[in-house]
């Protein structure tokens, strides 16, 4: 159950799905509380909404839930927006700053570095590994993260945030022409907002991997979960707006798959 799932492409790109999974093993699991228990942060059917749009794609999941360890966080624990609410390598609360365990039953120090060693560094290995290979075949790769989270969260933004919210470390992370022919495709999109280093500016996935002068070029895609599905419980599938979606993530796939750098 917590085996790092990897699919092989033979193209230049691998997608990262670090928050899809929902595997809580039993003895983190005994220490949540109901609200910890719902699993409210999940990144809801992103593994189904990206499956299947274009051959050649590689993709890096872990089936483990971000509530055990968030392998898109600072293993040292740093802070990835200073001064403003976030979730920690180990969260503690949900996204609504609310106590996901029960009294008593947050990991300490060493059950932290527990995780790290047992979930966070699995999956890095797997994705770097993966990166690595491409980058060998192609001369560079792409890291396109996938993300996704509730439109609306007052205690981690104001509003509504935008349908389609791409992180590149405000420009750090990869070639201008890249960022700047995803967010074009984007704001094509029929009815699509779109926002580049808003409030999400790649989390620390991209920034660790993003080294565009090294060959590797790394993008987050956070997608408001309105675009695809319903935001309460119990979180379904919205096969219409679904399916407008991918079509759009289609093109944007496949504009990567045909990118090269200059």
């Amino acid at each position: 159950m917590t085996e790092i799932e990897v699919t092989r492409g033979e193209g230049a790109m691998v997608l990262g799905l670090p928050h899809t999974g929902t595997f809580v093993p039993s003895d983190i699991l005994d220490g949540f509380n109901d609200t910890g228990r719902a699993l409210a942060d999940t990144d809801w059917h992103i593994d189904r909404l990206y499956r299947g749009l274009i051959p050649g794609l590689t993709t890096v999941r872990t089936p483990v839930h971000r509530y055990v360890i968030d392998v898109n966080r600072d293993p040292d624990g740093q802070s990835l927006y200073p001064g403003q609410n976030t979730t920690g390598l180990c969260p503690v609360t949900d996204f609504d700053g609310v106590p996901i365990y029960a009294e008593g039953h947050e990991p300490d120090a060493a059950e932290t570095q527990r995780r790290l060693e047992t979930y966070h560094r699995p999956y890095h290995a797997a994705l770097r590994a993966e990166v690595d290979r491409v980058r060998a075949k192609h001369g560079f790769a792409i890291l396109y993260d996938c993300h996704s989270i509730r439109s609306e969260i007052p205690f981690l933004f104001e509003g509504t945030l935008p349908d389609f919210n791409i992180g590149t470390d405000s420009g750090k992370t990869c070639a201008p022409d890249l960022a700047g022919g995803v967010e074009a495709i984007c704001r094509a999109g029929t009815g699509y907002t779109t926002v580049v280093n808003g409030r999400f500016k790649g989390g620390w996935t991209t920034r660790h991997y993003g080294e565009p002068e090294n060959g590797v070029h790394a993008i987050q895609m956070e997608l408001a979960q309105s675009t695809y599905m319903h935001e309460s419980p119990p979180w379904a599938w919205d096969n219409p707006k679904a399916q407008g979606l991918r079509k759009t993530l289609t093109q944007i796939l496949e504009m990567l798959s045909d990118w090269r750098p200059q």
